[in-house]
Formats: C-alpha cells, structure tokens, sequence
C-alpha cells in the first residue's frame, strides 16, 4: 500500500506572502518554505495562515494575489497568521468581545 503525504501548506496566487494549511500542523513539525525548512513552534489549524517571508508589523497581507490586512506585529517565516497578530484593513474583526457587546444590547 503506497503512502501519500499530502504537503500542509498551499501557495493560492503568487503574489501572495502567506501560505495557507491543507492540513493540521503540530508544533514540532517541520515544514518546507521557499527552500527553507521552518519547525513550527505552534499548532497551526486547517484553513490558517502561514507566513511565507518575515512579516513586520504594518505589512499588507495578500492572499489570493489582493490585500486582507496588515500585520500589527512581527512574525517570522513559518509562523501563525491570525486574528492575534494581524487585522481587517476593511471590516472590524469579529472578536468575541465584539459578540458579548452585541448580546448585551439585546
């Protein structure tokens, strides 16, 4: 029985600096960017995002090739993109914050 090892990480549109999960990454795990082997030093989910270069704080993130959002603080290559570490250019995020507040006027 042949074993396939599906790669974890996607490039969607080349311009983009962010590569996205196909797979559950575990920390520890290493994972192959642009000729580079990262360990990631977190748990990354499915559908999460990956830095694919050293990202400072204020950078765009692209993904599908157009601006998401920009960086509010710095991460390296390898490491976790999220709700933590960047933010919506165009809509408020949704926080759970956000959702109690809502609630709470109801």
């Amino acid at each position: 029985m042949n074993k396939t090892t599906i790669a974890p990480l996607i490039l969607l549109h080349p311009d983009d600096n962010i590569l996205v999960c196909v797979r559950q990454i575990r920390a520890g795990d290493a994972i192959d960017i642009e000729q580079e082997t990262i360990i990631s030093p977190i748990d990354i989910g499915v559908g999460h995002k990956v830095a694919r270069f050293a990202l400072a704080a204020g950078d765009k993130v692209c993904r599908y090739g157009a601006p998401i959002g920009s960086m509010i603080e710095t991460v390296a290559k390898g490491h976790h993109v999220h709700m933590h570490n960047m933010k919506s250019d165009y809509i408020p995020s949704h926080t759970r914050t956000r959702q109690t507040q809502y609630r709470s006027e109801e």
